[in-house]
C-alpha cells in the first residue's frame, strides 16, 4: 500500500460576495478533487486545536499525526531544521521577514517612538527573490551579529534569526496578518523584546539605500526595507514517523516550515527544481517527484504553498487560479502517475483556511478525503469543498491529529 498526502496550503476559505457567496473552492474548477471526494470518504477535520494559533506550523503538525499540545515548538525552530542550522539547549529561533513598510516619509531616522506612522505594506516585499534577499540578509549579519545574535538567509523573503540563550516569552505578531494595518499596535512585546526592536531599527538603515533596494525599486518592485522578527521558538524533540506508523517516507514542499517538520519527524526532504513556494512553482514536478519517491518508501507527504500566499495578498483570481493549477497539475498528475502502480490511498485537505476577506489564517474547520484505490465509491456526485461539512456521509475529526491514524492505521 502506498500513501500519498496532498496538501494546498490555505485552500479553505469563507463565502465571498464577489463571487455569488461561493467559496474560491466551490468557485474554482476542479475536476481531480472531485472525483477524490466523489469517490472516497469525506469530512471535516479540525488542524488547530483550541487555544493555538491557526498557522501551518500547528495545522501541518496535526496533519502528520503530532499533536500540537504535546510537540509544538514555533515556528522558527522548525525552519532553522529545514535550514540545517543546529540549535543548542538554549537557543531562541526567530523567523525572520524581509518585509516592506510604508515608512514616514519625514523620519530621518526610523525610531521605535515613529513607528506608529508605519503600515505593513507587504509582508513579502513583493515576493522578493531568493538572490536578492540573500545578498540583504548576509549584509544584516554583517553589520547586527555579535556573539549572541546570527542571521541565516533562506527563500525569497523567509529567513532566520538565531539567539544565543534567548528568551521567547514575548509576543511577536506574524506580518501576513497585518497586511495594510498600522504596525505600532503589533511590535514585539514582552521579555527582552526591546532588542528585538533595536535590531529591527537598525536594519531599516542597513536597508534604506542598499543597491538591491535601489534597483527594486527601479524596476517598479517594493524595498525589502526593514526585518520583522516573529515565530520564536526552541529546538523541537519529536518521535519519527517511522516509529509512530510504521512506515517510512518522504516530504516535498518548497518553504522550510513544511520541510523542517519532515526532518525532525525523520522523512527524506525531495528538492524539487522550480518549486518557489507561490504562483510559478513547478506543480508537476512536485508530482513526478512525489510518485517517484514511492518505488523506495511507501509514504510521501506533497505541501503546495501557492493558495495560502494568495490568501494573504488578497487576490481572489489568483487563489481560483492556484487551486485550479493544484487540481490540475498535481492532484491529476498524481492520480495519471498512479495508474498501474498497485493500491494506493490519498490524503487532500488544505492544512488551514486562509480567507481572502482576511488575509490571514482562521482555526475553522478544513475538508479532507480519504480515497483508498481498494473500495472506489460510483454512486456518488460531490464536489470538494467546504460545503461537504453538511452532507449526511461526512466524517467529523474533531482532533485533526488523530486523522493520520486513521488514514494509515485504522483504514491499512
Amino acid at each position: 500500500m502506498k500513501y500519498i498526502v496532498l496538501i494546498g496550503d490555505g485552500m479553505a476559505d469563507m463565502p465571498l460576495a464577489a463571487i455569488g457567496g461561493m467559496t474560491p473552492l466551490q468557485k474554482a474548477a476542479t475536476p481531480n478533487m472531485d472525483a477524490l471526494a466523489s469517490g472516497g470518504i469525506f469530512g471535516m477535520a479540525m488542524t488547530v486545536p483550541e487555544g493555538f494559533p491557526p498557522g501551518s506550523d500547528v495545522a501541518n503538525l496535526s496533519i502528520l499525526g503530532y499533536d500540537p499540545r504535546d510537540y509544538y515548538c514555533g515556528r522558527a525552530p522548525l525552519e532553522a531544521a529545514s535550514m540545517g542550522i543546529s540549535l543548542d539547549k538554549g537557543d531562541a529561533a526567530f523567523r525572520c521577514n524581509l518585509v516592506c513598510l510604508k515608512l514616514r516619509e519625514s523620519a530621518d531616522e526610523m525610531l521605535v517612538a515613529e513607528y506608529k506612522d508605519s503600515n505593513m505594506d507587504d509582508y513579502s516585499s513583493g515576493h522578493i527573490s531568493t538572490e536578492e534577499a540573500k545578498i540583504l540578509i548576509t549584509d544584516i549579519n554583517k553589520e547586527l551579529s555579535n556573539d549572541n545574535i546570527h542571521f541565516y538567509p533562506g527563500i525569497s523573503y523567509r529567513h532566520l534569526m538565531v539567539w544565543k540563550d534567548g528568551p521567547v516569552d514575548m509576543s511577536c505578531t506574524p506580518p501576513h496578518d497585518i497586511t495594510g494595518k498600522p504596525i505600532m499596535s503589533y511590535l514585539p512585546h514582552g521579555e527582552k523584546s526591546h532588542l528585538l526592536l533595536e535590531l529591527m531599527s537598525k536594519s531599516q538603515e542597513i536597508l534604506k539605500d542598499h543597491p538591491v533596494n535601489i534597483e527594486r525599486l527601479r524596476r517598479g518592485k517594493p524595498p525589502a526595507n526593514s526585518i520583522w522578527l516573529w515565530g520564536q521558538g526552541k529546538r523541537p524533540d519529536m518521535p519519527l514517523f517511522k516509529a509512530k506508523y510504521g512506515i517510512e517516507g518522504s516530504l516535498i514542499s518548497a518553504v522550510d516550515l513544511p520541510k523542517g517538520l519532515g526532518v525532525c519527524a525523520g522523512l527524506r526532504i525531495i528538492d524539487v527544481p522550480g518549486a518557489t513556494g507561490y504562483l510559478d512553482t513547478n506543480y508537476t514536478g512536485k508530482a513526478r517527484y512525489g510518485i517517484d519517491s514511492l518505488n523506495d518508501r511507501d509514504f510521501v507527504y506533497i505541501h503546495v504553498e501557492a493558495p495560502d500566499e494568495a490568501g494573504h495578498s488578497g487576490k481572489l483570481a489568483d487563489k481560483i487560479r492556484a487551486i485550479e493549477d493544484f487540481d490540475t497539475l498535481v492532484v491529476g498528475e498524481v492520480l495519471r502517475l498512479l495508474k498501474g502502480m498497485g493500491d494506493y490511498k490519498i490524503l487532500l485537505m488544505p492544512d488551514h483556511p486562509t480567507p481572502i476577506a482576511l488575509k490571514t489564517h482562521t482555526n475553522a474547520p478544513v475538508p479532507f478525503v480519504i480515497y483508498d484505490s481498494r473500495s472506489v465509491k460510483t454512486n456518488n456526485k460531490i464536489s470538494y469543498n467546504e460545503g461537504i461539512a453538511s452532507m449526511k456521509d461526512a466524517v467529523f475529526i474533531g482532533e485533526g491529529h488523530t486523522l493520520m491514524s486513521y488514514f494509515i492505521k485504522e483504514q491499512r
